[in-house]
């Protein structure tokens, strides 16, 4: 396939235009133009005949005769005969047998008082009117044939064609400086955008771009903004998430260490040797807990435009499940579970791991009780897991799902993160809201029936 510059483009089709309409007028107009004149041409013939109207003008008109081929060369004379009786009898122009006799033919078929003929003789068009009417003393039929040849038509036609032809060598001239106009007009706001892709692909992306007029750039100038506001949120969320990673595995990494350096200085900041290897081990877990949550956290980000793998979940196997497994990390609090029996559809995985971080988030404060609760109200599906806990602070609502937020018990982490990004890859959100008696985390998604739920 050839490649074309803007420029180039623009010229290419401005031609194939220009030759379109030249091919289209080339055949469409003589054809149009010349149906015209034909048409002028018996409008012509009939205004002359109108003048032999009169019998007596007729007559004396019809005496003096002009030779049939010397009207050919007069580009508007028109030629007269008058039959009477079909051509019995006959006055006017000396015209060939065999044209007479066709024309006689046509007058004695002629039903009506006037019609349009027209025959070719010797590669020449004669166009030629009939009228019929009678002799009111003897009842002869009279027929008054007037005739004209082609000569003015095709003088018109050619004459028109070659104006025509002018008028697009003209225009075709003149377009050239809209075409020269539409490149360059063309051409500027895109070596602009040019210029910032370049700066793009740099990643130098702090220099606003805005189109400041009202056509369709200044509506890529806007997505182009956007693209580069959320280019700038993208890289400063990376940079935050680096960061936050970093701490995150520097403490426990630092730990493990500090006490492999005693053991192998001889010196144990424990009792002894069993001590020690469970702080590295706690450690270890700690740090692998939470390079699980980071490595599941950007794996959402990627799969975010996937479809889920959903199946038919019942709410109470995965309350049953996260109970039965955090139950004994706190003995002092009491589970309880709400909605056992709501059906829904969703991903098991991502609604288990939804439920695993806001149970464990509310392990870590409440007092006494937690309840996991779901319930179906308007085409809402809504799970929440409440604890009666301290409250949250305004400024601790607005942070809680942030990555790597800190808690008020000194807690970085991202399990909420990874609740309200699995709530929003099934449609939905989450928030939380201070009760009378605690806290409660809220997941409101669209409620997709399952298959269970279509049987009842």
């Amino acid at each position: 396939m050839i490649s074309l510059t803007l420029t180039q483009r623009i010229w290419l089709s401005f031609a194939l235009l220009l030759m379109t309409v030249g091919v289209l007028t080339a055949v469409l107009y003589p054809l149009s133009i010349k149906d015209t004149m034909t048409d002028e041409t018996y409008r012509i013939i009939e205004a002359e005949q109108e003048r032999l109207s009169d019998p007596q003008a007729a007559e004396r008109n019809l005496d003096k005769s002009i030779d049939f081929i010397e009207r050919r060369n007069a580009s508007r004379s028109v030629g007269h005969i008058m039959l009477i009786n079909q051509y019995y009898e006959r006055k006017g122009d000396l015209v060939p047998e065999n044209v007479l006799a066709e024309m006689g033919k046509k007058a004695y078929k002629q039903k009506k008082d006037r019609g349009h003929y027209e025959l070719t003789y010797r590669g020449a068009v004669l166009f030629y009117v009939i009228s019929k009417s009678d002799r009111g003393d003897s009842g002869e039929n009279v027929y008054y044939i007037s005739y004209m040849w082609d000569t003015y038509r095709d003088h018109m036609v050619n004459r028109l064609w070659q104006r025509l032809v002018i008028i697009l060598l003209l225009t075709g001239l003149l377009a050239v400086i809209p075409a020269i106009w539409l490149a360059r007009y063309l051409r500027s706001p895109l070596k602009i955008l040019g210029r910032r892709f370049e700066q793009i692909a740099q990643r130098n992306w702090q220099e606003q771009f805005y189109w400041k007029s009202e056509d369709e750039f200044k509506v890529l100038s806007l997505q182009f903004e956007k693209m580069r506001q959320n280019l700038l949120r993208h890289d400063a969320a990376q940079k935050t998430f680096i960061q936050h990673a970093s701490h995150e595995l520097k403490t426990p990494l630092m730990t493990i260490k500090s006490y492999a350096q005693s053991v192998k200085d001889g010196i144990l900041p424990k009792t002894n040797v069993e001590g020690m290897m469970d702080v590295i081990l706690g450690e270890t877990k700690r740090m692998e807990k939470r390079v699980q949550n980071m490595l599941y956290y950007t794996k959402l980000d990627a799969v975010k435009f996937d479809a889920l793998e959903k199946e038919d979940l019942r709410f109470g196997d995965l309350c049953e499940e996260i109970i039965e497994r955090f139950q004994y990390l706190r003995e002092d609090i009491s589970f309880h579970a709400e909605g056992e029996d709501v059906h829904f559809m969703g991903d098991r995985e991502q609604w288990t791991i939804l439920l695993e971080n806001l149970v464990q988030n509310a392990i870590r404060y409440a007092r006494a009780s937690i309840l996991i609760k779901a319930e179906i109200s308007s085409g809402v599906l809504t799970a929440q897991v409440f604890n009666d806990g301290e409250k949250l602070t305004s400024v601790q609502t607005e942070e809680l799902f942030q990555p790597f937020r800190k808690g008020s018990k000194g807690q970085f982490g991202l399990g909420l993160a990874i609740v309200k990004r699995i709530a929003e890859l099934h449609g939905g959100t989450a928030d939380a809201l201070n009760t009378e008696h605690g806290v409660v985390f809220r997941i409101t998604v669209p409620f997709v029936q399952s298959d269970r739920e279509e049987i009842k």
